[in-house]
């Protein structure tokens, strides 16, 4: 029996329907789902549970802003929305689904008609919006459609056979009050999928129309049929089957239309439709996700250009013109009111390349102008801002059929909607750092007195811009030049080092000279160039990077007092491949940074024009690593003080790739071998280096651990050590005071282990002062201070703490630190960091990349945390232990950091070592403030941070408010 089928209703569908709208904290998915479904002849319910209520345009809408419920209230906040229906039919709409109008009318027309049906939809296809493309993926195959069984077991398992998600299918009333009102409260999403499914084909018949329903957004992260809903069918752990026993159990007892079965084989009914389902799910007999066609956005004549895959399924209800016109207008409105995370980050490169045309250019002329207002439109021909500009441009140029068949453009979009794309560009990365990058130029008053500022001091020093042109590529070359000619310091000379003809005969005494190379004879015209410059600091760049407007103008004030400095690193901006712009502000000289990570950090780099002559020159040995060597070399001849850091962005400049890079790793290893290393260099990840220093000492390591109260912390704490340090010769002391738990005390008595030795000590004294007295009996020439609630991890932690602690420069060194859950709990401690001193990327995964790679390299901080550090003893009592005074109630580990680095050593954190701890808490306010006070110079900026980040939340994202004090570099 297919049921009865008519077209016609016997009232209008505004009294028949309500879709019901649900959508939580996506305010671009909202307003494009109200615009869609509001031409609807329907009632329309949003249920929003974002936290503030969003902007934009409601009144066409029954809107309810839910904040109540939250996210994970879906259960409550469909409950609340369905008891306040007044119509026979709904639907469930999400926010970023298309359910066809036509179809809609057509389900409803179908239910009126068949009373005994309790609800009814059709085929569904996936979609996946791009920056200009729209990808379409089948997602239902063909099933049974009509399951009119009169038994309801039998309807029940007919479709969970061929399991099709009936979720936001159109539904009775009556039976979604009845569903909600009996769902018990806290059921999870997959619980509430499973269970709708059986309570509606329990409860009454189903019709699946053989005609295209909803197209709907594909799942980019978790699937919630193929993973959640799935585990929950099949995982065999006691809990899971206990849930899914209990849930059997639940719906057995629901008032449905399944007669003839008790409590029991009402369960077993319900456990054997999990079954049917969990086939359905193994076998793809009704689900599938796979990519059929690819619709990219033909810019020009604004229209798709579709891709058909090489398997098509004409089996299916989407293959006929009235339904590709109707993908043509949701494809409209997807590049229109652009949402989600995927088809943002795309544009994000989009938008910037588009900004980027817009510029205006110091040579420019009315075609110069048009022609890059027109690849600007071809990038992205939903650009506002772009059209605007076009038509003014084509309007002077006299283009009127251009102009007209802009305005019509222009037209069809405000007829759908009228906002632009600024708002959500200035929320981006991309967006911010253009606006940042413009806040700092300074302004006309300003530039007035930076400009006789420098008069007075002889012009500031001079920049001598090396330009690397080995691709004879114009274009770029020319945006390089641009750059510099637009920006606001004018003191520097450009030397083109070119593969191609030089479009002018130049000299060394030129402003722009050119200078014609070979690959085999480059180094050796760049060391020439040097020593010829009349000028103070080289720069190295490629032609196509872009100087920023006011960067070299802040550089010649700063480096006006640069004393003996030899080498300064600066910040730059990167373009990402896709064109967004990623930031790349580098801390200051990071020694072990640079060694780890020189793609990154050993790039633009200011050397004084003197040094890089005096260390002889750029080395055609390494010149794939000019930079890099370059920068070894001038270590080995001046030391790690004549380095120093730039905190301003001076270029704009593509990406680097990450790769292996045989010139870096050789250079690396000569700067090793030159301090008197066997080294072996390592690289798990292209571009990132770890270090082996493969020293021959192998000293005794002293672990002091103070006891503490929590004796299976403290007894987990030490079988870590005993059971997973590879390195054998070390000791560990225990160090316990008289105020020490009777359990503790009582443990230690009778706990015996040849390598631990109790320390006790009468009096009550603070955790460093414990560390402190320990110290004074430890043997070995290297502590570790290690808290007792620490659990180390990897059998190598003592071998990887000294491959750092025996270089003679290093002072302290710490681990990363990570919570039971894997997560990071402390990655190197920042002055200033949330108001006082803490750790960035709190929180994250513990294999995360993190900011310009720094959760996965050694570097350098400012201080590490006495959870576990490893110090040298002869260091450690050269600087007077912990200050037990000022900082016994927190703190200490910081200031004996800040105290080695006075005396000219490092920290070091390496990501090689993982320990468990939990995160801390913040420790008394007395010992922060006395901190800050005694180390104010450092917490004015740390050297291993960045004043143009952000020092609140998780640390490294864009310091907004970061402004340049123009007035202040010139006081």
């Amino acid at each position: 029996m297919q049921g009865k089928y008519s077209s016609e209703q016997a009232l209008p569908l505004n009294e028949l329907l309500t879709v019901v709208l649900i959508t939580h904290n996506r305010p671009a998915f909202l307003r494009r789902a109200v615009k869609y479904y509001s031409s609807l002849p329907c009632k329309i319910m949003v249920l929003d549970s974002t936290p503030e209520r969003p902007e934009g345009d409601f009144s066409a809408v029954d809107y309810h802003h839910v904040p109540q419920f939250a996210y994970w209230g879906m259960q409550a906040k469909l409950a609340y929305g369905v008891e306040q229906l007044t119509t026979p039919y709904m639907v469930l709409a999400a926010d970023d689904d298309f359910i066809l109008h036509d179809s809609l009318a057509e389900s409803v027309s179908f239910l009126q008609a068949n009373q005994d049906y309790g609800m009814c939809h059709g085929y569904c296809l996936m979609y996946l919006s791009l920056a200009g493309d729209v990808s379409y993926y089948r997602r239902d195959k063909k099933v049974m459609e009509d399951y009119s069984s009169e038994k309801a077991q039998d309807r029940v398992i007919d479709y969970m056979s061929q399991y099709i998600p009936p979720f936001y299918a159109v539904t009775r009333t009556d039976l979604m009050k009845t569903w909600h009102s009996a769902l018990p409260p806290g059921t999870s999403f997959q619980w509430q999928e499973i269970g709708h499914v059986y309570f509606l084909l329990a409860s009454a018949k189903a019709r699946i129309l053989p005609i295209p329903y909803v197209v709907r957004e594909i799942n980019y992260g978790n699937s919630e049929h193929s993973t959640e809903v799935y585990h929950s069918l099949t995982y065999a752990d006691a809990k899971s089957v206990a849930e899914r026993e209990a849930f059997a159990e639940f719906l057995a007892g629901l008032p449905t239309a399944i007669e003839g079965l008790d409590a029991q084989q009402g369960k077993t009914f319900a456990l054997q439709s999990f079954e049917a389902m969990v086939d359905s799910l193994q076998s793809g007999r009704a689900l599938t996700a796979e990519l059929i066609v690819q619709s990219t956005w033909n810019q020009v004549l604004k229209v798709p250009d579709r891709r058909f895959g090489p398997l098509q399924y004409v089996e299916m209800p989407f293959y006929n013109q009235a339904f590709f016109d109707r993908l043509e207008q949701f494809e409209f409105m997807l590049h229109a009111m652009p949402a989600g995370r995927v088809q943002l980050q795309g544009l994000e490169g989009v938008w910037t390349r588009q900004a980027h045309l817009l510029q205006a250019r110091n040579n420019d002329t009315p075609e110069s102008v048009l022609e890059r207002l027109w690849q600007a439109h071809d990038l992205n021909a939903f650009n506002r801002t772009v059209n605007q500009r076009l038509v003014a441009q084509l309007e002077q140029a006299g283009e009127n059929e251009e102009v007209q068949k802009m305005l019509d453009w222009m037209a069809r979009l405000d007829a759908l909607t009228t906002d632009d794309h600024h708002r959500t560009f200035d929320a981006m990365q991309s967006g911010r750092l253009l606006k940042w990058l413009d806040s700092r130029q300074p302004q006309a008053g300003q530039l007035e007195a930076i400009t006789e500022h420098l008069a007075v001091n002889g012009g500031g020093p001079q920049f001598g811009i090396f330009l690397l042109d080995l691709d004879n590529d114009i274009d770029k070359l020319q945006i390089s030049l641009d750059s510099l000619l637009e920006g606001q310091c004018k003191a520097f000379r450009i030397v083109v080092f070119t593969t191609g003809e030089a479009p002018a005969a130049t000299t060394a005494q030129n402003t722009l000279h050119f200078v014609r190379v070979t690959p085999g004879n480059l180094v050796d015209k760049l060391n020439q160039s040097a020593r010829q410059s009349p000028c103070d600091w080289v720069l190295l760049a490629q032609a196509g990077d872009e100087f920023t407007a006011s960067g070299l103008l802040r550089a010649s004030l700063e480096l006006m007092n640069a004393g003996d400095c030899r080498a300064v690193s600066t910040d730059e901006v990167q373009r990402a491949e896709n064109g967004a712009l990623v930031d790349v502000f580098r801390p200051g000289f990071n020694l072990d940074l640079l060694l780890s990570l020189p793609a990154m950090m050993a790039r633009h780099w200011l050397i004084r024009r003197d040094a890089l002559v005096e260390a002889g020159g750029y080395s055609a040995d390494f010149s794939k690593a000019l930079e890099f060597d370059l920068l070894l070399r001038i270590i080995e001849q001046d030391g790690l003080n004549s380095l120093a850091h730039l905190d301003e962005p001076l270029l704009i400049t593509q990406a680097p790739v990450m790769e292996e890079n045989a010139h870096e790793r050789l250079a690396l290893l000569r700067h090793l071998g030159n301090r008197g290393y066997k080294a072996k260099v390592t690289s798990s990840v292209p571009g990132i280096y770890q270090i082996d220093y493969h020293h021959s000492d192998r000293p005794l390591v002293s672990v002091i651990v103070p006891a503490g109260d929590d004796l299976p912390a403290l007894q987990r704490c030490l079988e870590g050590v005993q059971l997973r340090t590879r390195y054998q010769k070390y000791e560990i002391l225990v160090a316990t005071t008289g105020a020490q738990s009777a359990q503790v005390n009582d443990w230690l008595g009778t706990y015996q282990h040849p390598k631990v030795r109790v320390l006790r000590v009468d009096q009550s004294l603070s955790v460093p002062a414990l560390y402190n007295a320990a110290s004074q009996q430890a043997q070995g020439e290297y502590l570790v201070l290690l808290a007792a609630d620490a659990e180390v991890v990897n059998p190598n932690w003592l071998d990887s703490l000294l491959n750092h602690a025996l270089r003679p420069e290093v002072g302290v060194v710490g681990p990363k630190l990570v919570d039971r859950d894997g997560k990071i709990s402390q990655a190197g401690l920042i002055l200033g960091m949330n108001g006082g001193v803490g750790s960035a990327f709190v929180g994250e995964k513990h294999d995360a990349e993190g900011y310009l790679y720094r959760l996965s390299v050694d570097q350098n901080y400012s201080a590490v945390s006495s959870v576990c550090l490893m110090v040298r003893k002869e260091l450690f009592e050269g600087v007077d232990g912990l200050d037990t005074g000022t900082f016994s109630q927190g703190f200490s580990d910081v200031d004996l950091c800040l105290k080695a680095a006075q005396a000219g050593f490092l920290t070091v954190w390496t990501p090689s070592v993982q320990v468990i701890h939990q995160a801390e808490t913040t420790p008394a306010i007395q010992a922060l403030a006395a901190l800050q006070e005694k180390w104010a110079a450092a917490f004015a900026q740390d050297q291993a941070y960045n004043a143009n980040l952000s020092l609140s939340g998780k640390g490294f994202v864009l310091n907004d408010s970061a402004s340049l004090n123009w007035a202040q570099l010139i006081a």
